[in-house]
């Protein structure tokens, strides 16, 4: 797990499998991050080809935490075999998923320095 700023984001670049070893980390380094007062946070998950219930129940608890601050969580450049078990169990519903890093950071903007018109 490498985090670095990004526009609008806090960017944390996730790489391996998140299952029950790997989950109690995610968790953790995640919740520092809300702790430090990091606000809006996307992980890049290119680099995750594997996804288990309990990572999926660490990015719930994350995804809770940012938003009891303000705050959201987002998905990005989900490779499709985590992006299937996100749908199946609706996860994709309550956390914005994007095709990239570039596109949460384009939302960001929108919601955040959108003028109208």
């Amino acid at each position: 797990m490498s985090v670095r700023a990004g526009r609008g984001w806090t960017v944390v670049e996730v790489r391996g499998e998140l299952d029950m070893a790997t989950a109690p980390q995610l968790r953790d380094g995640l919740q520092q991050l809300v702790d430090a007062g990091d606000r809006q946070v996307v992980l890049d998950m290119a680099g995750v080809g594997f996804l288990d219930s309990s990572a999926l129940g660490a990015l719930v608890l994350i995804f809770k935490s940012l938003r009891e601050v303000g705050g959201r969580l987002g998905l990005a450049s989900v490779q499709p075999a985590v992006r299937s078990v996100l749908r199946v169990t609706s996860v994709d519903r309550v956390i914005d998923v994007y095709d990239t890093v570039q596109a949460a950071e384009a939302d960001v903007q929108s919601v955040d320095g959108a003028t109208g018109g």
